[in-house]
């Protein structure tokens, strides 16, 4: 297939970004390694000790921040659809996290008490449809919230890609239901004319899987 000009003009783009000059130098995967450095900079988000799942991880670039700032200390797991190249210290498992199977060897592998803390990187394939893409990108946000109230312990976190749009205040409002404080990130290596932001919700309520089994799952 002939490429675009719109292809063109983004792999231009991509190929100049600072970013991605950056990630290449260091041995990062992706230029998205740089967001969650300087949201981990203000937040302190990533210690030493911690039990940290890194929802939609490939080709890993999160996943070896978390390790690299946690040092040797703590367990990582990486879960995605696509295949990754291992890094050292970082659990794979390839996946969907919604289906049973995945769900079944994540419940075995997973503490028993719980994790600290479930980032979500996670976006859909873009098909050009605006309200499509908006309502496929809403659905992970919901099911990795579901998934993080389900796993996370009563004083973990949950780091999650959104993006500005027809349901995006509605699910900060979701968010508030469930976690004591929801906060809003924009870090320098997201693009500025990306809707792109992240949502960083800290300490679950009482009862917040109960608010969800309701929200997701009514009589």
């Amino acid at each position: 297939m002939k490429p675009t000009r719109t292809s063109k003009a983004w792999m231009r783009e991509h190929v100049n970004d600072p970013f991605v000059k950056k990630a290449r130098l260091e041995g990062y995967r992706s230029r998205a390694s740089y967001k969650l450095m300087e949201i981990d900079d203000r937040d302190r988000l990533l210690q030493p000790g911690l039990q940290v799942v890194d929802l939609g991880a490939a080709p890993g670039g999160w996943s070896q921040v978390a390790r690299n700032r946690m040092g040797s200390r703590g367990q990582v797991w990486a879960i995605d659809v696509l295949s990754m190249v291992p890094i050292e210290g970082v659990n794979f498992i390839q996946g969907d996290f919604n289906d049973v199977a995945v769900s079944r060897s994540l419940a075995q592998a997973l503490p028993k008490a719980g994790v600290d803390l479930v980032l979500s990187d996670l976006a859909p394939n873009v098909s050009g449809v605006a309200l499509y893409d908006q309502a496929r990108a809403t659905d992970l946000w919901e099911a990795a919230l579901e998934f993080s109230a389900n796993t996370l312990k009563q004083n973990g976190k949950f780091l999650v890609k959104a993006f500005h749009g027809a349901d995006f205040e509605a699910f900060v409002v979701l968010m508030r239901s469930v976690f004591d404080s929801v906060s809003t990130r924009k870090p320098a290596a997201s693009r500025d004319r990306s809707s792109e932001v992240y949502l960083l919700g800290k300490t679950l309520k009482p009862g917040a899987q109960e608010v969800l089994r309701q929200h997701f799952h009514p009589e």
